[in-house]
């Protein structure tokens, strides 16, 4: 692979990841004026269901397009998921209910999820092994960035105020469609944007190279072993899981009912979406202790995944909805973002980078203690909007996204070129699926503790003691190459 080829896929990647975090924190930023619109007496309870939906969408498009980049290749299904993504948010901006904002939320989450497996297995292919823990670093921030780019989008439309429908009729918007994108703190525009990333699609196809070792591996046959037909039983898979989240949005069922379908229901889950995986080394891989530690690292690869994205989705990314119920301010929430994916951004380069130079398991279980102390002292030390507020939110995102560098790097690791893209796509978005179920366990928090924040995130936050015992069980990779 000549070095333009490398750098053509790298920016491609890059840009993929970027518009991945743009496309996570439209909800987060824009959720609480949407459902003021669109479910005013249910706001809480609808966020926390949409957040579900877009988690178990992203947990479902990373096996399906993992699966697609192992079967047609990692360029080909890296352009169709972007263009998934993209198309799906600019539709929110026309969503009359909130059940068609989860139902377009979880679609664009298919491609989102997708992208994201998609572009780590490809770099990690493309670069040499050197170069992967600074890769892994860039992986995560940006992402953030992408964060970034959506609050400074809102910061510039509070900026132009009322002169927005103005605009928008002057290039040809009607006015009753300009009225209505600029309602309620412009959060139909801000999704509109999301659509942005579809012009990717055309770079990608036009000059992204395909991955020469899974270009190898097609050559000799050992992706023939993916059938489509194993597709049909994730899809089953992502029903459960919608389940799940129909369960615990229901006010009438008792709670000892909601935990026993959530543990078998999440169970079946996980069995759906490890099927083609499992069907795959059945037909490819006759040594069954290789086929049994593929599947033990794809369950690890979701616990480890989970425990963060538990506490990100259901602690740090309702620090939105916290700081709203703080202060009428419309730029806090663009504000506090914009601080928070910064040091997310420098938290993802810093964690990757000790990771080359501790090792893997010393540096997760390092940050499990850290964003355990930093997320409770952010909900528990702050009682107000200001200076103080944001910069222990970007403290906060510094330390808690600092696992978004450690995992790019770690999870290729686990896993042979014929099963990356769907054991680190499974391993990562499976791990979504946890977050969702504890997305949906913060309102009746919040309600248990009569809305008091810092108590429920507290409770949230000890998904990093789970952390601290999963990576005892984990494999050292530190100085290893990708495994063939």
């Amino acid at each position: 692979m000549s070095a333009r080829g490398r750098w053509l896929a790298l920016t491609a990647a890059l840009l993929g990841w970027m518009f991945d975090g743009m496309e996570m924190g439209l909800f987060p930023l824009v959720g609480s004026d949407a459902l003021k619109e669109l479910a005013p007496t249910d706001a809480n309870l609808w966020f926390g269901v949409i957040t579900a939906m877009f988690l178990v969408g992203a947990a479902t498009g990373g096996v399906l397009f993992g699966w697609l980049g192992d079967k047609v290749g990692r360029v080909k299904a890296m352009t169709v998921s972007v263009l998934v993504y993209a198309g799906s948010s600019g539709l929110c901006a026309a969503a009359g209910s909130p059940l068609q904002l989860a139902v377009l939320r979880f679609v664009g989450a298919l491609g989102m999820g997708g992208e994201w497996a998609l572009g780590v297995a490809l770099v990690m292919e493309l670069w040499p092994n050197t170069s992967r823990t600074l890769l892994a670093g860039w992986i995560g921030a940006f992402g953030n960035l992408g964060y970034t780019i959506c609050a400074l989008i809102s910061l510039g439309l509070n900026r132009a105020g009322g002169h927005l429908p103005g605009w928008l009729e002057s290039v040809g918007v009607p006015a009753d469609w300009a009225e209505r994108l600029t309602a309620f703190g412009n959060w139909r525009l801000l999704m509109l944007s999301g659509a942005i990333p579809a012009l990717l699609t055309l770079f990608i196809r036009l000059f992204v190279p395909e991955s020469e070792k899974w270009t190898k591996e097609k050559a000799s046959g050992k992706t023939s072993g993916w059938s489509g037909k194993d597709l049909l039983v994730v899809i089953g898979g992502a029903a459960i899981a919608s389940g799940i989240v129909w369960t615990w949005a229901s006010n009438t069922l008792p709670l000892v009912l909601q935990i026993s379908v959530t543990l078998v229901f999440g169970a079946g889950t996980a069995a759906c979406y490890l099927f083609p995986a499992t069907q795959f080394l059945a037909r490819t891989e006759p040594d069954v202790t290789k086929r049994r530690q593929t599947v033990k690292r794809m369950l690890l690869a979701a616990g480890l995944s989970g425990v963060p994205l538990l506490a990100t989705w259901a602690g740090v990314m309702w620090q939105y909805k916290w700081v709203a119920s703080l202060t009428t301010n419309p730029d806090a929430k663009p504000i506090v973002q914009l601080v928070s994916s910064v040091g997310a951004a420098v938290g993802c380069l810093v964690g990757a980078l000790l990771c080359g130079r501790l090792g893997r398991q010393p540096v997760y279980a390092g940050l499990c203690v850290l964003s355990l102390g930093t997320l409770v002292g952010f909900y528990t030390l702050n009682t107000e909007y200001g200076v103080p507020f944001v910069l222990s939110a970007g403290l906060v995102g510094c330390i808690t996204a600092a696992f978004y560098g450690w995992l790019p790097l770690y999870l290729p690791e686990l896993f042979p070129t014929p099963m990356r893209a769907t054991g680190q796509g499974f391993g990562f978005n499976f791990g979504r699926i946890i977050a969702a179920i504890g997305a949906l366990q913060t309102p009746a928090l919040l309600k248990a503790f009569d809305d008091r924040y810092d108590r429920a995130i507290v409770v949230t936050a000890a998904v990093y003691l789970l952390g601290l015992v999963l990576i005892a069980f984990a494999p050292e990779t530190k100085g290893k190459e990708l495994p063939e």
